[in-house]
């Protein structure tokens, strides 16, 4: 539209000498490579000019109609529906099963539309300054889990349906912004009554919505592999707006909504999915049976061959979770309606009742593990052809790879460019300057790597569930994976039992969320330093906290533990029932 009226004008611009101009709303002449605005205007022609006429007006046109121009009215759940819809087609291609996203995320969400009364409503949010319209293609014939006639009691009849205009984003404001002003209803959705009247929706809250139908699914993707592929840029979400189509341009106050400067917690996520999942009213989840992929005693052979442990050791960690009950259907199924059942965080659950199986055998009190593990190395000289564990062994060479890991994560954050390719801008007078600046920064970081020698940044690696891999050459060290654990285990009547009498854990006194704040950083300096270092491991594995893998711990401790004796010195150390007893 604007080469038109910009033809006649070939003079080079005075800082890039480009000739590559176009108008401005306000209708003066820029520069589009490098967005300098100069005093030229356009020459606007009256039509309705009378020749008794003193003075002659311009002819704008109605301002609604110049900035439909460049795009549509657009809102905010339009928005994240883009971001879950791209975010869904990523997990696909990792290998997640096709009814992940139409059968499931694709219902929860519209469930989502419907609760939050954004859509598929009667009396829609702002339903004085703005209209929704439903597209009857798009309005769901059935919700799979989602009953038909929990959906419609809060929807409109068929009737209304019909008698309404066919676009389920036809949002209609006269004087409202359109595209250039960013979203519709950006001003509302981040005000304080909006937050009271609705569920908003939010970029973390899109992830949980995805860890939602993944569980729902039975996907063995765990929330620790989400957020790691997030982090790793192979699931949409940090810059996920440069996605939306071309007519969809956010700026303003759509910064505050879609712009996000890191990455989310575990338990933050963990906590928007219960929330999410209670708001929507979803029934019970399909049950977590020992067939699935998420159940204890699958993901703890994932993370036994994850830590280079030996394979013999999930032979005690099947009897942990038979002696504490963790692998019960009732208890790892979800149950968002029931009032104390909280949302499970299975990978979690797994290391800590790996941690506590190596406390059962190694006991990890920075004694009695570099003793065995003196006592393997004298039995594997005596048997060649059986080697035995050594603790000691396995810390030194997991120690040095997971140093290695930590330091090459800290090396692609540093070099991950957290800026985006259309950066967002507060309003358009703002703008010019923005893109200045950003080509700016762009020019001298190609600079700086051509002296530098560095490469473009941060490569993504190839998706993987796995950090580390150990035995073959190339890769982070030897494994112990058919290594015996013969030097910790005694056989009696034809049985394995402990050799390790004694058993330690901390005050097992149970907190309460709502209540109880972290307790391992008051803990931590009395705990041994070797058991510290595994909560440590795992913590690095899982993208949790280390606090957050020995709370776990100390929960399946109370189920382990049949008599608690009164608290010896410190409260630390009890002598309790053993798994083989």
């Amino acid at each position: 539209m604007d080469e038109e009226h910009t033809n006649d004008y070939r003079e080079p611009c005075v800082q890039c000498s480009e000739v590559d101009w176009g108008i401005t709303e306000e209708g003066q002449f820029y520069c589009r490579s490098c967005h300098n605005v100069i005093e030229r205007t356009q020459d606007f022609v009256d039509s309705s000019f009378f020749a008794n006429s003193q003075s002659s007006t311009i002819a704008k046109g109605t301002k609604k109609e110049t900035k439909l121009e460049h795009g549509h009215e657009w809102l905010v759940c339009e928005g994240f529906q883009f971001i879950l819809k791209h975010q869904a087609e990523a997990l696909l291609a990792l290998g997640v099963c096709p009814q992940f996203k139409d059968e499931v995320l694709c219902n929860m969400w519209r469930r989502y539309l419907q609760k939050s009364r954004q859509a598929y409503a009667k009396r829609p949010v702002h339903a004085g300054k703005f209209q929704l319209a439903y597209d009857s293609d798009s309005a769901p014939e059935s919700l799979g889990f989602l009953s038909d006639s929990a959906l419609q009691s809060g929807g409109d009849t068929e009737e209304e349906r019909s008698s309404r205009p066919g676009s389920i984003s036809g949002w209609s404001s006269e004087g409202a912004a359109s595209v250039c002003s960013g979203s519709l209803d950006a001003g509302f959705y981040g005000s304080a009554h909006s937050r009271r009247a609705l569920f908003q929706m939010t970029m973390p809250m899109t992830l949980a919505l995805c860890h939602l139908a993944l569980l729902w699914v039975r996907e063995a993707l765990t929330l620790a592999d989400l957020l790691r592929f997030v982090a790793e840029g192979h699931v949409p979400y940090v810059n996920a707006y440069q996605g939306f189509p071309e007519e969809m341009k956010p700026y303003g106050r759509d910064i505050g909504v879609f712009r996000v400067l890191s990455i989310p917690a575990h338990n933050l996520v963990q906590k928007e999915a219960h929330r999410l999942a209670v708001f929507l009213g979803l029934p019970r989840f399909p049950p977590i049976t020992p067939d699935c992929l998420l159940h204890p005693s699958t993901l703890c052979l994932r993370y036994l061959m994850e830590a280079n442990l030996p394979d013999e050791l999930h032979d005690w960690v099947s009897r942990v979770i038979e002696k504490t009950g963790f692998g019960a259907e009732a208890l790892l199924t979800y149950d968002p309606k029931e009032r104390r059942h909280q949302l499970r965080c299975h990978d979690v659950l797994a290391a800590a009742l790996i941690v506590v199986t190596m406390k059962l055998l190694f006991k990890l009190d920075d004694k009695v593990e570099w003793m065995l593990s003196k006592k393997a190395d004298d039995k594997s000289k005596e048997n060649q052809g059986n080697t035995c564990f050594s603790l000691q062994t396995w810390y030194e060479t997991v120690h040095h790879a997971l140093e290695l890991a930590r330091q090459r994560e800290e090396e692609e954050m540093a070099k991950r460019a957290w800026k985006p390719r259309k950066p967002l801008y507060p309003s358009k007078k703002f703008k010019s300057v923005i893109l200045k600046r950003r080509r700016v920064v762009e020019e001298l970081q190609a600079n700086f790597q051509k002296l530098s020698g560095s490469g473009p940044g941060a490569q993504p690696r190839s998706p993987t569930s796995f950090l580390f891999r150990w035995g073959e050459e190339g890769t982070d060290g030897p494994s112990f994976r058919h290594q015996t654990l013969d030097h910790v285990t005694q056989e009696r009547g034809g049985a394995s039992h402990l050799s390790n009498p004694q058993y330690w854990h901390t005050a097992l006194r149970k907190c309460y969320p709502g209540r109880c704040s972290d307790h391992f950083p008051e803990v931590e300096p009395t705990l041994p330093r070797s058991y510290v270092w595994v909560l440590g491991f795992f913590s690095f594995l899982l993208g949790v906290k280390e606090g957050r893998v020995h709370r776990e711990v100390c929960s399946v401790e109370r189920r382990l533990i049949k008599s608690r004796p009164p608290a010896g010195p410190g409260g630390r150390r009890r002598r309790t029932a053993r798994p083989d007893e």
